[in-house]
């Protein structure tokens, strides 16, 4: 149900509480303490058939039996009672239930039973859960403590939602004694209904949480999941602690990917395509939820580490360098203002060793110094107790000075006793204080790590420098003649991958000694030789390998060898004779490409080294399809193979925009047929810096989720392609944006006029900037809808105009907006846009399409009118409201 109703529960004016009590030691009376002394200032409303009263407020038989509307009812009775309350809630229309009974799907086959009733009933009644066996929900700011942990955390601006109840009381005492501030605490339990990726959406929708943190044992929508990070993390950090960190996923693995596209790995390339910062540890999640609700987000990573103790300041320089990093060089107007004060000894480099008897001025005017200089990103104030340093003095002579910080301020304060006041005193004045230099400095590399994907989240990818044709007809017939659950033959693997335009090696097939002998002698040698069986995946370990065949008597001996050390290593395979192809000798590199599909994420694709030292050295990055130029790039810089690809010593370096548009022609493959299980091109060798496949495995297996919605993240929708011709006669091709139309967007944004810049934007604007770039051409295909007109009777790509609709987090409302260059309106293309957007919309079940039009855009206006746009007054802004219903 998306977005609905959550605003009645985490806004909640009033609020019911069955199974409320008096009884100590319960929930109901935990619950009701909770609200009470939390300070909920709504209306309290308890249900419990057996009292009167409850706690000074009057008590209630049944949901049934309120005399006022109920925003949010807080089910602590019994599992098995609980299908009842909400078919009463339902028909008193509530708006959500917090469901805190244990005893569903987790306690077996009876809680699935009573889950599912719960769901049918709140589905078709449109009540919203969540839970159950949960914590509950707390909203500071609205003094809304609906949940049994034992106190109220301070209003902030940090977000926090968890599966675990155990993990939501271990951070909430931790937030309290740090002074940690929460927007949203989220108990979520179960998901019978709200999952992370509604509130992901509700969140990133909050004005009030500017970070959010989660708590994940397990998703259920995954692609719902990833719709929504994907859209939030370009505005809000969100961080994930994921636990079971688990092979099973690799367990069943029948090929090279499959056997390194371990359950775990997947989560972690999903996450980091959506833009995660994903944490290892409890500590790690409490580190990051106090930087980010205390600090401003660092805009790199150059990290200066001022420190009274030498081998503190090491230990944290020792952390960077763990990581990749080095401490922030300082610069020669930082070197001179510090010579004039600190003393001659002082370390004169970074870590800033201002000695042993440093104190409280000169760890102050140090920092001073450090918020001047443009080459710091971030400061770790280091203190470790020393006689002549006074903890709390320095603790609140840094508060004084953070007054004027630019980047985000962090300590370490160590010891034990000594220190607990200065601590203290830091977490009153909201700077972050960690017990060890390893843990301060992680917390900002996590910090760092997310301004970094934001920063790869506004990157143009380039397009490729031609187009590619794919023969979808004929891999399809390859697809439905493969038996099931098994590899296709070496040989119709290869022409699958032809078919796609993946580059692949000849190879012909010999069943005797004879026919090996011809085509030998027809290819040239030298030659490689394998042998050619269903049953036999890893050939090299049964002796199905011969290379650099130079000579007839050289395959002859070779094929004889092969198919006997075949039946030796396992007797019952079927053996079809051997393949040859022609002898790559002493290739540049070796590679692997390949993908798996995983059972939630849908295909995964696998990039790494290749050839026989692949599940050894394990050096592999995995990506999610769809792939471009700029996301394949990524996937193989994020592997040690990609700096070797750069070019070694003699070795010429790889065709990168080959092996990138080989990844995109892999990814189209698997979008189009989810049908495929497992696939290997292992290896692929690159000479002369041009790849080829060599060796490819296909594993077919069937499915019952069709094309494209079997993908986690939607697909480039060809089938919302179509043409148009103007009145005029000039052929205009629409299509949904691509994330490479960025330049073409430039190029339009040029030519338009301050007029129609106005109307659009509504104001001056003289350049769009990376952010509106990125925000106009990467967009989701599942939530919004954007079409652009491209010129097809100039010899350049050119763009003419563009439509949208922006489709809120629920599904059923959006918002459009056109713009069309001034030379080309009037010809019907923003029409055509838009008219095309709303056919697409009304088929994705939108109920409701509006957009702000000014008073002066009458062209507008009147394409509205023509479309079936009702015009309404706008009452905030005083303009035209166009409002469009399905």
């Amino acid at each position: 149900m998306g977005q609905y109703n959550l605003n009645r529960i985490f806004k909640s004016r009033h609020v019911a509480v069955v199974g409320a009590s008096e009884k100590p030691g319960t929930i109901g009376n935990a619950l009701m303490k909770n609200l009470i002394d939390g300070g909920f200032s709504g209306n309290l409303m308890p249900v419990n058939p057996k009292y009167k009263t409850l706690h000074g407020h009057e008590c209630f038989n049944s949901i049934s039996d309120l005399k006022t509307e109920v925003d949010l009812a807080v089910i602590a009775a019994p599992i098995a009672s609980a299908a009842d309350i909400v078919k009463e809630c339902v028909e008193k229309k509530v708006g959500g239930a917090v469901i805190i009974s244990a005893g569903g799907k987790e306690a077996g086959e009876q809680g699935l039973e009573i889950e599912a009733k719960i769901k049918k009933t709140a589905y078709e009644g449109g009540l919203r859960i969540i839970g159950p066996n949960c914590l509950g929900i707390i909203k500071p700011g609205l003094n809304l403590n609906a949940s049994f942990a034992s106190e109220m955390p301070d209003g902030g601006n940090l977000a926090f939602v968890s599966q675990s109840g155990a993990i939501c009381t271990s951070i909430l005492d931790m937030a309290l004694k740090e002074h940690i501030g929460f927007s949203h605490f989220v108990s979520i339990g179960s998901m019978l209904d709200v999952d992370f990726g509604d509130m992901i959406d509700y969140l990133g929708n909050d004005p009030l949480a500017k970070s959010i943190l989660l708590y994940i044992e397990n998703l259920t929508n995954f692609r719902k999941f990833m719709s929504a990070a994907r859209s939030v993390s370009r505005v809000k950090p969100i961080i994930v602690l994921k636990s079971g960190r688990s092979p099973a996923g690799a367990k069943a693995a029948a090929s090279h990917t499959g056997a390194m596209a371990g359950e775990d790995a997947v989560y972690d390339a999903a996450f980091k395509r959506a833009g995660i910062v994903r944490v290892d540890t409890i500590e790690e999640l409490f580190d990051c939820a106090e930087l980010m609700a205390k600090q401003p987000r660092p805009k790199g990573p150059r990290l200066a580490v001022l420190t009274n103790g030498g081998g503190p300041g090491v230990m944290a320089a020792d952390t960077l360098a763990r990581y990749g990093h080095e401490p922030a060089p300082l610069d020669n107007e930082t070197m001179e203002a510090l010579d004039t004060f600190l003393p001659p000894f002082w370390s004169r480099a970074n870590p800033i060793d201002i000695l042993g008897d440093a104190s409280a001025e000169r760890f102050g005017r140090s920092l001073e110094v450090c918020f001047e200089s443009k080459k710091i990103d971030g400061v770790l104030v280091i203190l470790a107790p020393q006689a002549l340093t006074a903890p709390a003095a320095v603790a609140e002579t840094l508060a004084s000075v953070m007054q004027k910080r630019q980047y985000p301020v962090f300590t370490c304060w160590m010891g034990g006793k000594s220190i607990g006041k200065a601590v203290d005193i830091l977490n009153k004045a909201g700077i972050p204080t960690y017990e060890t230099p390893e843990r301060a400095v992680r917390a900002f590399l996590y910090m760092v790590e997310y301004a970094r994907n934001l920063e790869t989240l506004l990157e143009i990818p380039p397009k490729m420098t031609g187009n590619m044709e794919f023969n979808h007809k004929k891999a399809h017939d390859l697809i439905a003649q493969a038996g099931s659950q098994e590899f296709m033959p070496e040989s119709e693997s290869k022409e699958m991958l032809l078919a796609y335009g993946l580059p692949v090696i000849r190879t012909e097939i010999a069943d005797s000694e004879a026919r090996a002998s011809d085509i030998g002698r027809e290819i040239g040698y030298p030659l490689a030789m394998k042998i050619h069986s269903p049953d036999i995946t890893h050939k090299t370990d049964a002796g199905g390998v011969c290379l650099d065949l130079r000579c007839d008597e050289d395959v002859r001996k070779a094929y004889n060898q092969i198919i006997s050390s075949a039946h030796a290593y396992k007797p019952d395979a079927r053996v079809n004779g051997v393949t040859i192809q022609p002898y790559f000798s002493n290739p540049d590199f070796e590679i692997l490409m390949g993908a798996k599909r995983d059972v939630n994420f849908g295909p995964v694709i696998l990039f790494g080294m290749g050839g026989i030292y692949t599940e050894i050295l394990k050096d592999r990055s995995l990506g999610l399809p769809p792939m471009n130029r700029l996301l394949a790039r990524r996937l193989m810089q994020q592997t040690k193979a990609y700096t070797l690809l750069q070019g070694y010593r003699n070795r010429q370096a790889a065709d990168m925009e080959q092996l990138e548009e080989m990844i995109i022609r892999l990814s189209q493959l698997l979008i189009d047929f989810p049908e495929i299980e497992e696939l290997d091109m292992n290896p692929v060798l690159i000479k002369d810096g041009n790849p080829v496949a060599v060796d490819a495995r296909i594993l077919v297996s069937p499915i019952d989720t069709p094309s494209s919605l079997h993908l986690v993240i939607g697909p480039y929708p060809e089938d919302e392609e179509s043409h148009m011709v103007c009145a005029d006669g000039h052929h205009i091709f629409i299509r949904p944006v691509k994330p490479e139309d960025a330049l073409l967007f430039k190029e339009l944004f040029k030519i338009l006029s301050p007029t129609t810049i106005y109307y659009r934007f509504f104001g001056v604007l003289k350049e769009l900037q990376p952010e509106m770039l990125a925000r106009f051409t990467q967009i989701d295909y599942d939530r919004e809808i954007a079409l652009v007109a491209i010129d097809e009777d100039s010899e350049s790509d050119r763009m003419l105009g563009v439509a949208r609709i922006i489709g809120d987090p629920d599904g059923k409302t959006g918002e459009f907006a056109v713009l069309v260059g001034d030379e080309w309106q009037g010809r019907g293309i923003g029409s055509n846009l838009l008219e095309k957007c709303l056919s697409i919309a009304e088929k994705r079940g939108f109920e409701t399409v509006s957009g702000i039009v000014l008073k002066e855009n009458r062209n507008m206006l009147a394409m509205g009118k023509k479309l079936g746009f009702e015009i309404k007054l706008d009452i905030e802004s005083g303009d035209n409201l166009l409002v469009r219903c399905f």
